[in-house]
């Protein structure tokens, strides 16, 4: 089972987890990061490193976040690879409580 990113990424975008990656299996697009399912390990070392608690694995998903199994998948199939850490998106802090954000996610 692999590592997912879910709703709570999208518009804050904090990359803590892609420095600590072993296989570089994580995907950037424009508001949100995506981990390739193909490509994940399931070393779990991604998941302490998010401040906003945003990865979770894959058979501990919440029903609402079950979505992202799929959104995963698809988006890391066209997002970029990131293997390296960056800084936030510039009103991540005001966005990492927002709850209900998938609705902003062009996928």
């Amino acid at each position: 089972m692999a590592f997912v990113v879910t709703e709570a990424c999208i518009k804050c975008k904090y990359t803590d987890c892609v420095e600590v990656c072993p296989v570089d299996c994580f995907y950037e697009g424009p508001e949100f990061l995506v981990i390739h399912p193909d490509e994940c390990i399931d070393c779990a070392l991604c998941e302490p490193e998010c401040p906003i608690d945003a990865i979770l694995s894959e058979d501990e998903l919440p029903e609402d976040q079950i979505d992202f199994i799929e959104i995963n998948a698809k988006l890391a199939d066209v997002y970029p690879n990131i293997s390296e850490a960056k800084e936030p998106l510039p009103n991540a802090d005001e966005w990492k409580n927002i709850k209900e954000k998938k609705h902003l996610l062009d996928y």
